[in-house]
């Protein structure tokens, strides 16, 4: 058993330090992740990848007991929690100036999703509403998303984590690249 399955198991035990231990283990991956999330992102809303990873944790520490599984499945649900922070953030900042114009964006893997969405602030609440409508209708293809491009897992790691076969996770993928390129068009 790897140290990140012990340091998994106590944190399901609820023992207090094991958060902090599995953050130090993982928090290059934890940086690679949040750097996927930023990767476009607005400069006004002066969050880098370190100050994401640190707001995750902070988030991570409210919840009572951490289920995650393995490693594959507490790194989704991280970039999930760190995808919540980045849209807190930039509601927050839309309160506070009240619109904003066009600015730098995020994208899904391919050049047309690139060119049919919006951009900046606008395209991160977007992408996130999108990923939220999709999860009304089938949340495993959210958690394919998640898995896929801001985990960065394999077909094969994202097959073992929702016990499926790279065959359905290959499916999934297409559905939900279809249905959220549909979304950000029609925005």
């Amino acid at each position: 058993m790897g140290d990140v399955t012990v340091v998994l198991e106590a944190a399901r035990q609820g023992e207090p330090l094991a958060l902090d231990r599995l953050f130090e283990l993982l928090y290059p991956e934890l940086k690679r992740i949040a750097h996927a999330r930023l990767r476009y992102r607005d400069d006004r809303l002066q969050m880098d990848t370190g100050m994401l990873v640190h707001e995750a944790y902070l988030k991570l520490l409210g919840t009572q007991r951490l289920d995650a599984k393995d490693r594959g499945h507490f790194l989704a649900y991280a970039a999930q929690v760190m995808r919540s922070v980045v849209v807190d953030t930039v509601r927050h900042h839309q309160a506070e100036r009240r619109g904003g114009g066009p600015q730098a964006f995020v994208t899904l893997d391919t050049a047309a999703l690139h060119n049919a969405t919006p951009s900046g602030e606008e395209e991160i609440l977007s992408v996130h509403e999108a990923l939220e409508e999709l999860a009304q209708i089938d949340p495993r293809l959210v958690r394919v998303v998640e898995m896929r491009y801001f985990v960065g897992l394999s077909n094969q790691e994202i097959a073992d984590n929702l016990g499926v076969t790279t065959r359905t996770v290959e499916r999934d993928w297409e559905k939900a690249r279809t249905f959220l390129f549909s979304c950000l068009r029609a925005n």
